[in-house]
């Protein structure tokens, strides 16, 4: 009977999970796009002030809950030693959001050849 009522009870409430990996070069904008799109679909989440976001070391998380889906974002850092660990992530991510830091002109081939290279291996 637990068993039936639990079943339910997920069929019911419970949010199909995505998740999605936020990749980019250091400095791009990777963890603003994050906290922007938390404060932008979390109505009681007043946000990190953006003067306030300082390099990723690691790996920052968010939750997004979006209609009927809940979106986890995965927010990896974009230092040089930190993107051989990207494609550690990709199995269990649903999608992935590359952002370019487009007013670095002098970064966009390094970034191309950030992006190519996770493609490629």
């Amino acid at each position: 009977m637990y068993t039936l009522l639990s079943g339910l009870y997920k069929y019911m409430f419970q949010k199909d999970e995505y998740c999605i990996l936020i990749l980019g070069l250091d400095n791009a904008g990777k963890t603003t796009f994050l906290e922007q799109s938390k404060t932008r679909f979390n109505k009681n989440y007043k946000g990190m002030s953006l003067s306030k976001i300082t390099t990723t070391v690691g790996l920052n998380i968010g939750t997004v809950d979006v209609g009927k889906a809940r979106l986890m974002f995965w927010d990896l850092g974009g230092q040089e030693e930190l993107q051989s660990l990207w494609d550690k992530y990709y199995a269990e991510c649903h999608g992935v959001i590359y952002v370019i830091d487009s007013t670095d002109e002098e970064r966009l081939s390094e970034s191309k050849e950030a992006f190519d290279l996770p493609l490629h291996s």
